[in-house]
């Protein structure tokens, strides 16, 4: 069964956040949460399994509670 992969799994993440960012560059807060809620959604799509998904949105709801 598939598990979230919790450890550094980019292959250049300065070069991931170089893009969100620029992607992001003069955008309406707006146009930015429409950007964000499409991104999770075609990645959601791609991760594909339910279980795995719910233990990224459990993981998720955690980050400001730490």
């Amino acid at each position: 069964m598939p598990r979230l992969e919790l450890n550094s799994n980019f292959t250049d993440p300065d070069a991931f956040y170089a893009a969100l960012t620029a992607l992001h560059h003069d955008r309406s807060e707006a146009e930015s949460e429409r950007i964000n809620a499409r991104l999770i959604l075609l990645l959601a799509n791609h991760i594909g399994d339910q279980r795995v998904l719910e233990e990224a949105i459990s993981h998720a709801g955690l980050v400001g509670d730490k």
